[in-house]
């Protein structure tokens, strides 16, 4: 049981820091609007911006279908680069992570311009100016987590390090020294002594 601090409050080792605790958060939003919003541009990219009438002269026109890719060939690259690259604010920590999130923010910042021109250049007699403005929403929403992880990203923990602490404890081989190597010291010594360890 652990003593009562001063104003009567009791403290446990098991209780995470609220740094620790508010980084997690920090870096869950992150992750989601990089994910979200590249993944959003992307699909959005996808659709048809456009539909072009060709005269055949005197056969009936065509329609052609065009796509925010087919008029901007670069622009599903990058949002797949910057859903990419939110995936891997995951697994990266400190200035790798904060330089990770400034080029998550180049490549939204890059995304929602081929959207904005979607909205503003001539498409044709027929165009589909929602799905232009959906892609400009999603770089937004990417650079947006992009620019957290550039700015706070450095201190925020890294992928499964709760995991990285080795369990010790005080025993009378060592104190702090860690079980795994105790358990098998312990079973390297009792087959010095002719016994079975797998026996119990």
């Amino acid at each position: 049981m652990s003593g009562a601090g001063a104003g009567g409050t009791t403290s446990t080792d098991d209780t995470p820091p609220a740094g620790t605790s508010t980084g997690r958060r920090e870096l869950t939003y992150a992750v989601l609007l990089c994910l979200v919003g590249a993944g959003l541009a992307g699909w959005a990219a996808t659709r048809t911006w456009s539909v072009e009438v060709l005269a055949r002269g005197a056969l009936p026109p065509t329609r052609q279908d065009r796509s925010g890719a087919d008029l901007l060939p670069w622009l599903s690259a990058l949002a797949l680069v910057a859903l990419a690259g939110g995936g891997a604010v995951l697994a990266t920590r400190g200035r790798v992570r904060r330089l990770l999130g400034g080029l998550v923010t180049l490549l939204g910042l890059a995304v929602a311009a081929g959207g904005g021109y979607g909205l503003v250049a001539d498409l044709g007699a027929e165009a589909h100016r929602q799905w232009p403005a959906l892609c400009l929403l999603g770089g937004l929403v990417a650079a947006g987590g992009g620019l957290l992880t550039a700015r706070r990203g450095g201190s925020w923990p890294a992928m499964g390090a709760r995991y990285e602490r080795t369990a010790r404890t005080d025993a009378p081989d060592g104190p702090g020294r860690p079980i795994a190597d105790r358990g098998n010291r312990a079973a390297w010594d009792a087959l010095d002594r002719g016994e079975d360890p797998t026996v119990s």
